[in-house]
């Protein structure tokens, strides 16, 4: 697959230090690491302890060779990870949903999860005959199935765009867990690399960029300040100028003196 590139802007980057100090800094943020995965550890633990809900038998799903029911899915298998791929009908290929494209093209190498009994697949919220040669354009790997048809029975009242498990005992299909919006970033291994970037995954850039923002609107506003000060002390010397010259000068020069005066505090004004 080839996607367009466009380099990061450089010009906003940590702080340099010698390597000492970035070592001193690099283990403080370690620690917290492996906090986060500890502490990530005891919430799959308490996943995996979750209770579980019983799938309608009903639910079909639709795939080369027709209907069949959601338990076919499995292919065997005693475990399926599925993501609900969403579908715009009728949009051309271009038009269909970037985040569930993004996602799905990033898992297409299933051998890991197959070898620990665990099926993944894509269910497509079109009909399979307008989804299924876009998966086949994109060179997906995994098995594709529209789930339109059993949309109530699998999602509940759930929209696409979930990643949801499932287990398989005997006959009987049962939903262990699901996830949506964030929570399917488990599938962008490309994100969770960039998040040990300096720039990180899209967005990160802010974190510098709103620095050197917020530094720069610093120095404008000190230059405004500056300017402003100045033009004051301008203002101040004409007033005063003029105010003498309303003071000793002949009487008739007095009008010309208040237009003089009003014109020096519009341009402030405009300011």
């Amino acid at each position: 697959m080839r996607l367009p590139s466009r380099a990061v802007n450089t010009h906003a980057h940590p702080a340099i230090v010698d390597r000492g100090t970035w070592e001193a800094a690099v283990a403080e943020q370690l620690s917290r690491e492996k906090a986060h995965t500890r502490e990530g550890d005891a919430i799959a633990a308490a996943r995996r302890r979750l209770p579980m809900t019983e799938v309608p038998s009903t639910a079909t799903v639709v795939g080369p060779n027709g209907a069949v029911p959601f338990l076919e899915a499995f292919e065997g298998r005693s475990m399926l990870v599925a993501y609900f791929h969403m579908w715009h009908d009728g949009h051309a290929w271009e038009g269909q949903c970037e985040g569930c494209t993004f996602s799905t093209a990033q898992i297409q190498v299933p051998d890991y999860l197959n070898a620990r009994d665990a099926t993944l697949a894509i269910f497509s919220e079109g009909s399979y005959a307008e989804s299924a040669p876009y998966a086949e354009f994109m060179g997906y790997r995994l098995p594709w199935w529209s789930a339109r048809d059993s949309r109530d029975e699998l999602l509940a009242g759930r929209g696409f765009g979930v990643l949801a498990c499932y287990l398989r005992l005997g006959d009987r299909v049962f939903e262990t867990w699901w996830t949506t919006g964030r929570g399917t970033e488990v599938m962008d291994w490309s994100y969770g690399l960039l998040d040990h970037t300096v720039y990180g995954a899209p967005g990160g850039l802010a974190v510098f960029s709103a620095g050197v923002a917020r530094a720069a609107g610093r120095a404008r506003v000190a230059r405004r300040r500056a300017t402003d000060r100045t033009v004051a002390g301008h203002r101040r010397a004409s007033l005063s100028a003029l105010t003498h010259d309303m003071q000793e000068g002949p009487a008739e020069a007095g009008p010309s003196c208040v237009v003089r005066v009003l014109s020096v505090l519009r341009r402030g004004r405009s300011r």
